[in-house]
């Protein structure tokens, strides 16, 4: 995305091991300019948990944590499949590079001690990432200070009851939850579990990109009443990991990321947010206030769409950081730009939900004759 530079950047089972719980966001701006999107056509609604995908070119491929499966829709039966989910094991994230056509996809067992990137393509043996393995030997985040510093008694019985961790640095955990080419058989991955993005060269060999910053939530007295909460965490700042749940290369390269904090049910993490990486590393947030930030898209120009899980809508955001409604779509988990369309997918079971998740494209409602 050109950041606000010469174009204006116009406008759970979910992330890891961890219960989520989004505040809302600030109340969006409607779009003055443009209708809504709609859905214009229903691709599939064949997945239990269709939490990821990938549109090339008439192609669509489909990483369904509810089966553990890799799909392509239309085909007969499965490209691949992961780890038992009746353990928990998932296939979460999938991406294709576009001149080579290769299908990149994660796999995590359910206890996160096996996670992987496997890179299918035609002709060639499967190159396979041990990303578990790295987390094990570098833990990219075990410097990263988590909860709250020199808590009072009162605060640490108030924080285990909501089954936080008052005071630690960043654990071992690996959880891949979203892959995008990097190019040249190389793969950006972003590992809900380690708080980082991986890079995955084109022999398998990770190495570290970035670590996500941890994301500081301050307990306000109004927040503590609407919640129920005790007098002592009034005022408390607790940093909270940041999970990032969706990777995506933008214009010249720039990485953007999505992060949903984790967190107990109450005082509940922060918003999620967007933040940029350069090709240096350099980690700089764009935008925040989402309300479970799953997911987003990189369109024209650099413009970024953002899928929230917890408000059951698509954003777009603007140059200054705001954002605003431009589709709603209850259940939404995962947004893509491709072929000049809005793709999305919606798992309403992450929800509570009985209804199939679905893969949908976006588009402007046919004006009345």
């Amino acid at each position: 995305m050109v950041w606000c530079r010469s174009i204006l950047v116009a406008g759970a089972a979910v992330a890891a091991t961890v219960t989520v719980a989004a505040l809302p966001a600030e109340a969006a701006a409607p779009a003055r300019h443009a209708p809504p999107l709609t859905v214009t056509k229903t691709l599939s609604s064949a997945f239990a948990l269709p939490l990821q995908f990938a549109v090339s070119g008439r192609k669509v491929y489909v990483a369904d944590s509810g089966t553990s499966t890799l799909n392509l829709i239309g085909a007969a039966a499965p490209i691949a499949t992961g780890p038992s989910p009746a353990s928990g094991g998932d296939v979460a994230g999938v991406d294709v590079d576009a001149r080579t056509g290769a299908v990149a996809y994660t796999t995590s067992t359910g206890d996160h001690s096996s996670t992987k990137l496997t890179v299918l393509q035609r002709g060639r043996t499967p190159v396979v990432a041990d990303l578990s393995k790295f987390e094990r030997t570098r833990n990219p985040d075990g410097r990263t200070f988590y909860g709250t510093r020199n808590p009072t008694p009162c605060q640490v019985e108030a924080l285990q009851a909501l089954e936080l961790e008052p005071s630690y640095h960043g654990l071992v955990d690996s959880h891949p939850y979203a892959v995008a080419s990097l190019g040249h058989g190389s793969w950006a991955v972003a590992d809900a579990g380690g708080n980082d993005i991986v890079k995955v060269d084109a022999h398998g060999r990770p190495s570290l990109l970035a670590v996500l910053p941890a994301q500081p939530f301050t307990v306000s007295a109004a927040f503590a009443k609407a919640n129920g909460l005790p007098d002592c965490l009034v005022g408390l700042t607790y940093r909270f990991e940041p999970v990032p749940t969706d990777v995506e290369v933008g214009p010249h390269g720039d990485l953007y990321v999505t992060t949903l904090p984790g967190g107990g049910e109450a005082p509940g993490g922060n918003p999620g947010s967007v933040y940029r990486i350069d090709r240096h590393g350099h980690v700089q947030r764009v935008a925040t206030g989402f309300a479970g930030a799953t997911n987003l898209a990189i369109g024209p120009h650099g413009t970024v769409y953002v899928a929230e899980l917890g408000s059951g809508t698509i954003s777009q955001v603007l140059c200054n950081g705001r954002h605003q409604t431009v589709a709603t779509l209850p259940g939404v988990v995962a947004v893509e730009w491709a072929n000049g369309h809005l793709y999305a997918s919606t798992a309403p079971a992450v929800t509570g939900a009985q209804a199939p998740g679905t893969v949908v494209q976006l588009g402007r409602a046919a004006p009345r004759s």
